[in-house]
């Protein structure tokens, strides 16, 4: 893996085994979001003194907070079986039609980036989601007939990054909509420490800290770092994660103590050096620092602003006083951005 997958919230494919060896199996070992925590242990308790199958649960944040762990705690919680599928993968109505007419009673459909789905599956879901049928379309032209097919009651576990490419009609339909919001260190420390145990390394505590500060508020990404730690400890020191282990293996992977890896300095020396500051477009500054446009946008973009080391405007991208502070430079008189404090817009 390398150094810009390593700080990547997304998910490899080869990494979802890895995952579920660490991933909570209930609520109550679930850490962080702990707002949600209590909504959805709600919900799933009322639906359970009912008797009844709880309402369609919509998932949204950035990748790496859990929501995929989130949507399998539902279905643990309520005893129940768990169907996954992804937005993708459905590009048909018969695509879906298929998949819910295999459902069985209180069955948790769990569908990944549900705001990539087709417009006709969409369309049909709203039906599904709602009335607990699809109309199955036979033949074709003036002769064609709508066969409306039952299909028992189901929970829906929507789960998105970009919840406002959503239509409002199915945003509407789910009874519990989740934000996830990025975590905190403490928070994180919890985890790696509950990841460490599980994979059977020993973590000191200050190192725990250290690893969290690099996680970039993602549990994702936490573990990821714990895993190449682990691995450093048990190649180049004694099997013992210290913190100056942890240091020393974050370091070799180039995640510095902010949390920033390669790519998102290589990002800020560019702006800074080759422009000035900015404002420079996306594509100049792809080229700039060798990568595809798309994987400074939603790879070291979303970190870089969120931090405050970036700032996007119409005309490009700035650097901000903390990005020329953090490569210790000196931002040249009237470099947009340098200056921390916001303009007086009425001088």
């Amino acid at each position: 893996m390398s150094e810009i997958e390593l700080t990547n919230p997304d998910a490899e494919p080869d990494e979802r085994a890895l995952e579920s060896a660490t991933r909570p199996g209930t609520l109550a070992e679930f850490t962080g979001q702990a707002r949600v925590s209590d909504q959805l242990g709600l919900v799933l308790d009322a639906a359970r003194h009912r008797e009844a199958v709880p309402d369609h649960v919509l998932l949204s944040g950035p990748p790496g907070l859990g929501k995929t762990t989130l949507a399998m705690i539902i279905a643990a919680e309520l005893g129940a079986p768990i169907r996954i599928s992804s937005g993708p993968a459905i590009q048909h109505a018969g695509d879906l039609a298929a998949i819910l007419s295999g459902l069985v009673e209180g069955e948790v459909f769990f569908l990944d980036e549900i705001h990539r789905m087709s417009r006709p599956a969409e369309e049909m879901l709203y039906l599904a989601m709602e009335d607990f049928r699809v109309d199955v379309v036979v033949g074709k032209g003036p002769g064609a007939t709508a066969i409306p097919i039952e299909i028992p009651r189901f929970t829906l576990v929507g789960a998105t990054t970009r919840a406002g490419l959503l239509p409002g009609p199915l945003r509407d339909r789910f009874g519990f909509t989740a934000q996830l919001d990025y975590y905190a260190d403490e928070d994180l420390e919890r985890i790696v420490n509950r990841s460490a145990v599980l994979l059977t390394v020993e973590v000191r505590p200050d190192a725990a800290r250290e690893i969290a500060s690099r996680s970039r508020g993602t549990p994702r990404i936490a573990n990821r770092l714990l895993r190449r730690v682990r691995d450093y400890a048990q190649v180049r020191a004694d099997g013992l994660v210290t913190r100056d282990v942890a240091r020393a293996a974050l370091e070799l992977y180039e995640v510095d103590e902010l949390g920033l890896d390669r790519l998102d300095r290589a990002v800020l020396d560019a702006v800074c050096r080759r422009f000035g500051g900015g404002p420079v477009g996306l594509s100049t500054l792809a080229i700039s620092v060798g990568e595809e446009a798309e994987t400074v946008e939603e790879v070291a973009e979303p970190f870089l602003v969120r931090e405050g080391f970036l700032m996007r405007t119409p005309r490009g991208r700035v650097a901000t006083g903390a990005a020329w502070r953090h490569l210790g430079l000196t931002a040249p008189a009237g470099a947009r951005g340098a200056v921390d404090d916001p303009p007086d817009l009425f001088s």
